[in-house]
This record gives structure tokens, sequence and C-alpha cells, in this order.
């Protein structure tokens, strides 16, 4: 991975909160920091958000409704679709619009990758178990490097957010995982830590060990046990 060859990736951090997620205002503050160095090191930015537009057309089977018949998450009519405010794209940054969880479904983010010449993903945002776990596996199946920023996704529950990490883990052979110190050395060319799994579904967990497999990511990130 060089700067040049690589974007960041920030799935869905609009003003939605319907779904009272985890440690948001961290995810934000993180994000935030992490945007500062993309930009001086000359990133592209890219930044998804989900679309339930309010009269219902593309709406996915099932999409929870309002008593009126509107959408009840990203509903195009409510501020609850825009970017939060602290963290809102600039003029540069590219925003691409989607319909179902996945970033690259339906939407024009392959060729724009492509097109760029983007090779690497640094990716955050929400929700760990939807969003950003189904465009990090399509972002995989598309061949590309995918650096998740664990510090900077987050969903409404730690077992939800721990079992889908350790799910791309397991299964998402060229993952490597950070937090948003490490990452930023890693952007800057300083020395850093991160987590990448030694064999294929080497995370394996159960309901009992997820918290003890989760601490060990952690202290490997932190760069506590290299």
């Amino acid at each position: 991975m060089n700067n040049s060859n690589t974007a960041l990736l920030l799935i869905d951090l609009q003003k939605e909160s319907n779904f009272s997620l985890q440690n948001m205002d961290q995810v934000t503050a993180n994000t935030k920091e992490i945007l500062l160095t993309a930009r001086e090191k000359g990133l592209p930015v890219i930044y998804t958000r989900q679309v339930n537009r309010e009269d219902g057309i593309g709406l996915s089977i099932g999409e929870p409704l309002n008593e009126d018949g509107t959408p009840y998450f990203y509903n195009t009519g409510t501020e609850q679709f825009d970017v939060i405010d602290e963290i809102k794209p600039n003029e540069k940054d590219i925003i691409i619009d989607k319909y179902r969880w996945s970033a690259f479904h339906d939407t024009n983010m392959d060729l724009l990758l492509r097109n760029m010449g983007v090779k690497h993903l640094l990716v955050g945002g929400v929700v760990t178990d939807g969003c950003v776990l189904t465009t990090v596996y399509d972002a995989y199946f598309r061949d590309y490097h995918v650096h998740l920023i664990e510090d900077m996704i987050t969903a409404t529950n730690e077992g939800a957010h721990i079992s889908a990490v350790l799910t791309m883990i397991n299964w998402i052979y060229n993952l490597k995982v950070y937090n948003t110190t490490n990452m930023i050395k890693k952007l800057k060319g300083e020395n850093h830590s991160f987590f990448q799994a030694d064999g294929t579904d080497a995370m394996q967990f159960t309901p009992e060990t997820m918290r003890d497999h989760m601490k060990k990511i952690h202290q490997e990130i932190e760069g506590e046990s290299k």
C-alpha cells in the first residue's frame, strides 16, 4: 500500500440515530482525525449514503416504515439522511448514494475506484454487521486490499460488532485491522501496528470466547504482542 493507490471509504456516517449505535461519538471523533491526515496526504475520500426515498421507491423488501408509510431509517425527507456535520464531505470528496447495504451493489463505486487506480481501501463507518460487513466482502470479491479501522466502526451492540469483525477476519484473507492511531502512523510512513489472521478461520469463536479474541486483536493493534 502507498498513498497514491489508496482511498478512504466512509460508510453511511449519516445523522440517522434510530439505531442507537454504540460509541458513535468516538467513531465520529476518530473519523475526524483520519480525515485530516487523509486529506493532508492527498487520498481520495469517498462517502456512502444509504438512500431510503421518502416516497418509498426503491426500498428493500420489508424495510421498516413509519405509520404514514414513509421509511423509518435514512429517510431522504429528513435530516437523518445527511452526513454528520463534524465530518461532512468537502467539495473534492466523492459521495456515492446506495439503495442496498453494500456500497458496491448497483453503484459506480468499482468504476470510480479503478479509474483512480485505487487498490487499497481504508474502511470506517456503520454498521459493522450490516453495511460495513457487506461492503468489505464485496471489496474483497473485487480484489481490493481492505484495511479496517476497528475503532471507526460500530454496531448496535457489542456482540454484533465483535461477531462481524471476527467473521471478516476469518474469511477475508487479506484483511488488516488497525486503530485510528496506527492508521495515521501508517499514512505518515511511521512504524505502526495492526492485526492480521495467520490462517483461514483462525479466530473461531463461541459466545464464551468472543471477548477474548477481541482482546487479542486489540493487543496486536496497539503493538502489545508483536
